[in-house]
């Protein structure tokens, strides 16, 4: 049950770090890319090219992430499952004698 209370936590948790993270990195690229044309207008067409290829970059691990998610969800138990093991583990720990 561990592991799969485990799995729910870093689906959970695990696209949305993964989506912040590539939006803060989309962010400085685009920054500095903007910053580097301010700068020289004449690199404009290079800068434009490398800040599109990095963007693509960070953007496909996002991608990568929501597939993954996708993958491990379908190892994820049903939720009726899930209720009927926590209502049978509470109707056990309900009825088992106290040990001290």
């Amino acid at each position: 049950m561990v592991y799969f209370m485990a799995l729910a936590l870093a689906l959970g948790f695990g696209v949305p770090v993964a989506v912040l993270s590539a939006a803060l990195g989309q962010g400085k690229a685009a920054a500095a890319a903007l910053e580097g044309m301010a700068r020289q207008p004449e690199q404009t067409g290079r800068l434009q090219t490398a800040m599109i290829l990095a963007l693509a970059f960070i953007e496909s691990l996002v991608i990568f992430t929501l597939l993954v998610f996708f993958l491990m969800q379908g190892n994820l138990p049903k939720t009726s499952d899930v209720l009927s093991a926590i209502q049978a583990g509470a109707g056990a720990a309900a009825t088992a004698p106290a040990t001290r």
